[in-house]
């Protein structure tokens, strides 16, 4: 990757910086940032420079996306989740795929998937459903396969960026077949797609995740992989788009709140004394050290994906990203006091957005039982976490 990947993340995150609070009041999607964000090329960051993009790594979109994270932890999100689309298709290694059964066609359409990408076209993840989160192989949107592809039917919930995608990466399930068999399918938006708003949620306001509800018709192409069943093992064998990724938001949303917790402190004249500079200093040392796990997840997912102790580190990168930015926030807010805590502070919105990053899948109880399982020598993949 080029290395002025950065400086334009850099760039447009201060950019954004400076309308999260309004779009969080709002709760609009943030329209200006993508614009921000297209004209920088950042939405080809994970296409390969031979489609137009910027051919980033996985460590490489990992310092991105803590970039954004700081700038605004909602924009950042929805930036994670065309990321995981893009990244998954770039980076699933050829030979994998033509193990899983792909025809030579599934390679063409992946490439023009990746080339809009660079293009500007934005991608949005439908996988959670009310009931059963984002659970792979309980969820209840069916697909049923018809003379000209696939025809999807069913509900998806904490869709971000919904009503804005071009497309969206959808994981269905085949009910005729007797175990699980879960596919993906790159839906495009229009016909038989329809977004019903129903996000007011405590934080990450902004990423407007409204249900999307599904009853439409694509062609054989649209089948991700061209291959079916494929998503629960692709879940298992390569995790880090659907775990690790929102680490690294999570890591520059907790880095916004160090910034912005200094600033309040020094306007107030609280950080002279010992107790506040005690609190940033434990601050400070978390959010280090959770950074230290997420660059270290993101180098051995770089250098070998799906391996077994790259995985470990995988889930320990989202379990430490999630906690800590959810701890510092807490600890932050308190040392700047009660008027810190107004509508409108920076410190009372990252509060907000910091929180829900245990709470995202896999949550922290998910992946804390996940390292749990390997540290006594248990299979954590025995019980199926999707």
């Amino acid at each position: 990757m080029t290395v002025s990947a950065i400086p334009r993340a850099r760039s447009v995150a201060e950019r954004m910086s400076a309308r999260a609070q309004a779009y969080d009041a709002s709760g609009e999607f943030p329209s200006a940032d993508f614009d921000d964000l297209r004209d920088a090329g950042l939405l080809g960051l994970m296409v390969p420079r031979r489609l137009g993009g910027l051919g980033a790594s996985f460590a490489e979109y990992a310092d991105v996306a803590v970039e954004l994270g700081a700038g605004a932890g909602a924009t950042a999100l929805i930036f994670n989740m065309h990321a995981s689309v893009t990244g998954a298709l770039a980076h699933t290694p050829d030979d994998l795929v033509r193990a899983f059964g792909a025809p030579d066609s599934f390679f063409e359409s992946r490439d023009r998937v990746l080339r809009a990408a660079a293009d500007g076209s934005l991608y949005a993840v439908a996988m959670s459903e009310r009931g059963v989160g984002s659970r792979l192989s309980k969820v209840a949107t069916a697909y049923e396969r018809t003379a000209a592809g696939f025809r999807i039917t069913g509900s998806k919930t904490f869709v971000s960026g919904a009503g804005h995608a071009d497309a969206y990466l959808v994981a269905a399930r085949d009910h005729t077949a007797d175990e699980p068999r879960v596919s993906y399918f790159l839906v495009p938006a229009g016909d038989g797609v329809r977004v019903e708003p129903t996000w007011d949620a405590l934080g990450m306001r902004a990423t407007g995740s409204h249900d999307l509800h599904l009853d439409t018709e694509v062609g054989r192409d649209a089948l991700v992989g061209g291959i079916e069943g494929a998503a629960l093992l692709l879940a298992q064998v390569m995790p880090q788009w659907l775990v690790a990724s929102y680490a690294a938001v999570y890591v520059g949303v907790a880095r916004a709140v160090l910034d912005h917790g200094a600033k309040h402190l020094r306007e107030r004249g609280l950080h002279t004394l010992p107790a506040v500079r005690a609190r940033m200093g434990r601050a400070d040392t978390r959010v280090a050290a959770a950074a230290l796990v997420v660059a270290e997840a993101a180098r051995r997912v770089a250098e070998d994906p799906g391996g077994q102790e790259t995985n470990r580190w995988v889930w320990r990168a989202k379990l430490a990203a999630g906690d800590t930015a959810a701890e510092v926030a807490s600890s932050v807010l308190e040392a700047a006091g009660a008027s810190a805590t107004r509508r409108g502070h920076p410190l009372e919105r990252l509060y907000r957005d910091a929180r829900c990053g245990a709470l995202q899948p896999a949550t922290s109880d998910v992946c804390a039982d996940w390292l749990g399982a390997r540290a006594v020598g248990d299979d954590p993949d025995e019980a199926p976490r999707w």
